[in-house]
């Protein structure tokens, strides 16, 4: 079997930056092993499959080491691929995903997600905190993610986890952030027990901060920035119950894979 593979830089408009996802085409559904091998070999952070099914697509997304239930970037990287190599010819593409229906939209502004929100539910800080560091102010549970938000984006910056003994908590990930001078907020993301001990840019972990950031802000536009090394940018519209994450995105590279 021959594929295709594309590799896209997502929530930028530079090159090596932002947050680089393969993307593979399908014609029907593979074997998950085989999906979660290609993922382990691109060693990204996460790699997209899709099926084209009647107008719409069905999407997975692997990293080198688990399947996980939503990955923004990669949906973002998908859409790119859809819309500009593959011919897609609608101005809109819905995705149906274990995360329920996703919608990407085309304008003259870019692509953007249109992805459900998951509200934060306030808990005590927790005595592993100790594993990420720093000296969070307040901690949230958002689903299988935690949330710690903090005093300056410099706190946020300045911290270095222990990979190894944050793994042994059990969470999807850890959302740091912080208000910023040079945009509404700023965060990080780690997610050691998903093989990804930092992720450059995480569009999943936007449908959490804007809404804790909204009730802060009382507002539903915002520009952030993740301060990964790789850094990237996302505005981000809350309406309702649900927040659209619009971000540039360069294409890489296009390959063959030999299956």
């Amino acid at each position: 079997m021959k594929l295709d593979i594309y590799q896209v830089d997502a929530f930028t408009s530079e090159l090596f930056k932002g947050n680089p996802a393969a993307v593979v085409p399908l014609p029907y559904w593979i074997n998950d092993d085989l999906m979660l091998n290609i993922a382990a070999e691109n060693n990204l952070s996460e790699t997209a499959f899709y099926v084209c099914k009647n107008e719409e697509f069905e999407i997975r997304w692997f990293t080198p080491t688990v399947e996980v239930k939503l990955c923004g970037h990669a949906t973002l990287a998908a859409a790119f691929v859809i819309f500009e190599k593959e011919g897609f010819k609608n101005d809109q593409i819905v995705f149906n995903s274990k995360s329920g229906v996703l919608t990407v939209n085309k304008s003259i502004d870019g692509l953007a997600l249109d992805f459900p929100i998951i509200n934060p539910e306030l808990i005590e800080i927790p005595e592993w905190i100790s594993f990420i560091g720093g000296d969070p102010k307040e901690a949230y549970l958002c689903g299988d993610d935690y949330l710690f938000i903090y005093d300056s984006e410099k706190n946020v910056r300045e911290l270095k986890p222990s990979f190894s003994a944050l793994k042994e908590v059990k969470a999807r990930g850890f959302i740091c952030s912080s208000k910023s001078n040079s945009c509404d907020f700023v965060s990080r993301f780690f997610a050691p027990r998903a093989g990804i001990n930092e992720d450059p840019v995480t569009g999943s972990a936007h449908t959490k901060l804007v809404p804790y950031w909204a009730g802060i802000y009382k507002k539903n536009n915002f520009f952030a920035r993740q301060i990964s090394v790789r850094g990237g940018e996302l505005k981000c519209i809350l309406t309702g119950d649900r927040v659209k994450i619009q971000g540039a995105v360069r294409l890489y590279m296009k390959g063959e894979l030999y299956l």
